[in-house]
C-alpha cells in the first residue's frame, strides 16, 4: 500500500511532462494516421472492418491509458481539476470537430454570395425574412408549431389518461405507438397514397365517393387544408412518443393522493386539472418542448408528399431548394443559421428542465 501511494504521490519533473505529453500527442496522430491508412488500404470489407474495430477500440483505450496516466502523476490539486477532462474530453473534442466548427463555417458562408466568391454581409438574411416564400415558409411552420404540437401533446395526454383506465392498456398504447417505428419517409409514402387523388388508390377519396361526394386533390387543391393534412401525418407518428412519457408520469401520482382526493369529495375533473396535471406539469412542458422542436425541423414529411408545393413550403424544404436546386450556398447557409436560432431557446430551456429533474 504504501509504494502504491508513494508512486501516485510522485510528480512528474520538467523534462518527464515533456515526454509524457509527446506521448499522448503521439497517441493519437497514431490512432488518426491508422484510420487514413485504412481509409486509403485495398483491404476486403471484412479485414477492413475487423482492423477498423480492434485499432479504433484499442486506440481509445490506449489513449485514455496514457492520459490518465498523465493526469495522475500531476500535482495533487492539477490532477483533481484535469481528469474528468481525460474522459469527457474525446467526447467534447468530437462535438467541437462535428457541431461547433460546422456551425461557425455555415454562419460564415452565410455573409458570402451563392458561390461564396463575393462578400455581402446579411444581405443573405435580408432576403430570408423578405422574400415571399420565405414569408409562406415560416407562416407554416408557425401553423406546424402552434396545431402540430397542440395536438400531439393533447391526444398523447387523452390517450394516457383513458388507456390507464382500460383492460386493455399494453394493446392500446402498443396500437398507439406502432407508428413511431415508422420512418418518417415511409410514413409520408403512406399517407401520400391515403390523399391520392384517385379513388382507386386513396383511402380518403374512396370514403368520399362511396358517400357520394366527388374526389378531391387533397394536397393539391384543397388549400390552406392540405397543409392541415400533413400536419395529420406528423400527429399520427408522434402521439405514441407523447403518450408514452406522459402515461409514464401519471403512473408516478401516488394511488394514496388521487384516493385521499375521492374520499375528499372530488370529482375526476377535479382530480384532472388540480392533481394530475400539476404533478405531470414538468413532463408535459418537456414534451411539448421537445416536439416544438421536431416541428421546426421538419423536413421529410413535406418533401415526400408535396414537395413543397402548392403553399406547403416549411423552412426546412426552402434550404434544401437553395442549396441542392438553386446552389446559392450563401442563402441556404442563411436559413440554416435562422432555424437554428430559432431552436437554440427551446433546447436550452430543455436541458434546463432534464437537470432540474434528471428523470420525467
Amino acid at each position: 500500500m504504501e509504494s502504491i501511494m508513494t508512486r501516485r504521490d510522485e510528480v512528474y519533473s520538467p523534462g518527464q511532462l515533456v515526454i509524457a505529453v509527446a506521448t499522448v500527442i503521439g497517441t493519437f496522430v497514431a490512432l488518426y494516421a491508422g484510420f487514413v491508412l485504412l481509409r486509403d488500404s485495398q483491404l476486403p470489407q471484412i479485414a477492413t472492418a475487423i482492423f477498423a474495430m480492434i485499432w479504433g477500440v484499442g486506440g481509445v483505450v490506449l489513449l485514455y491509458y496514457v492520459a490518465n496516466n498523465l493526469v495522475e502523476h500531476l500535482p495533487g490539486a492539477w490532477a483533481a481539476r484535469l481528469q474528468p477532462y481525460v474522459f469527457v474530453g474525446p467526447a467534447l473534442a468530437l462535438l467541437a470537430w462535428y457541431l461547433a466548427v460546422p456551425t461557425v463555417r455555415t454562419f460564415v458562408l452565410s455573409l458570402y454570395n451563392r458561390d461564396s466568391s463575393e462578400f455581402v454581409g446579411l444581405q443573405n438574411y435580408q432576403a430570408v425574412f423578405s422574400e415571399r416564400i420565405m414569408i409562406e415558409a415560416f407562416r407554416n411552420n408557425l401553423l406546424w408549431l402552434v396545431i402540430g404540437t397542440g395536438l400531439t401533446v393533447s391526444f398523447g395526454l387523452l390517450i394516457a389518461i383513458l388507456a390507464d383506465r382500460s383492460r386493455f392498456e399494453n394493446v392500446a398504447k402498443s396500437m398507439i405507438f406502432l407508428p413511431m417505428a415508422i420512418s418518417m419517409v415511409g410514413a409520408g409514402i403512406i399517407w401520400k397514397f391515403v390523399f391520392a387523388p384517385d379513388a382507386n388508390i386513396g383511402l380518403l377519396n374512396a370514403a368520399v365517393t362511396g358517400a357520394g361526394g366527388e374526389a378531391q386533390a387533397w394536397l393539391t387543391l384543397v388549400q390552406p387544408w392540405n397543409n392541415l393534412f400533413l400536419i395529420l401525418v406528423m400527429v399520427w407518428l408522434q402521439t405514441g412518443y407523447a403518450m408514452v412519457l406522459i402515461s409514464a408520469a401519471i403512473k408516478s401520482i401516488s394511488d394514496e393522493l388521487l384516493e385521499a382526493a375521492r374520499v375528499d369529495g372530488a370529482n375526476e375533473f377535479t382530480i384532472f386539472f388540480q392533481i394530475i396535471i400539476p404533478n405531470i406539469a414538468g413532463t408535459l412542458l418537456t414534451v411539448t418542448t421537445t416536439v416544438v422542436i421536431f416541428t421546426l425541423k421538419i423536413f421529410d414529411v413535406v418533401m415526400v408528399m408535396t414537395g413543397g408545393q402548392f403553399g406547403t413550403e416549411v423552412i426546412g424544404v426552402r434550404f434544401y431548394r437553395e442549396m441542392f436546386t438553386n446552389a446559392d450556398a450563401g442563402k441556404a447557409s442563411a436559413i440554416a443559421i435562422v432555424l437554428l436560432i430559432a431552436v437554440i431557446p427551446v433546447m436550452i430551456y430543455n436541458l434546463r428542465e432534464f437537470s432540474k429533474r434528471r428523470a420525467f
